[in-house]
């Protein structure tokens, strides 16, 4: 979910309007389109990685340092340590065509 947060910034359109219920309460608006959770292992991560970026399909992604951080700023120091060969990716998430992005997740599962 937390990636997800990354899409929503490059694509701002893709929330909708908030939900209000019978009685008046209003929720936060929700995303337009659904959102699908696919796991893989290191590998298959890294190979989904570096297909997104020879399609030029921008990302949202979380290498393994990043764990060891407290906050944003740390984040994008660890972060610009390492490169696309060399990043230990755990977490990618991408908004593109859906044909595009079944080839670029290929090798990727339903998550359970």
């Amino acid at each position: 979910a937390f990636l997800t947060s990354g899409i929503v910034a490059q694509y701002s359109d893709i929330i909708g309007e908030p939900y209000r219920d019978r009685a008046g309460n209003i929720y936060n608006p929700l995303s337009i389109q659904p959102i699908i959770v696919l796991s893989a292992d290191r590998s298959t991560l890294s190979a989904i990685h570096r297909r997104a970026l020879e399609r030029g399909v921008t990302t949202s992604l979380y290498v393994d340092e990043m764990f060891s951080t407290g906050h944003d700023a740390a984040n994008r120091a660890v972060f610009a340590e390492f490169a696309p060969d060399d990043a230990k990716v755990v977490g990618i998430a991408l908004r593109a065509e859906k044909k595009l992005v079944d080839k670029i997740t290929k090798g990727a599962r339903m998550h359970p």
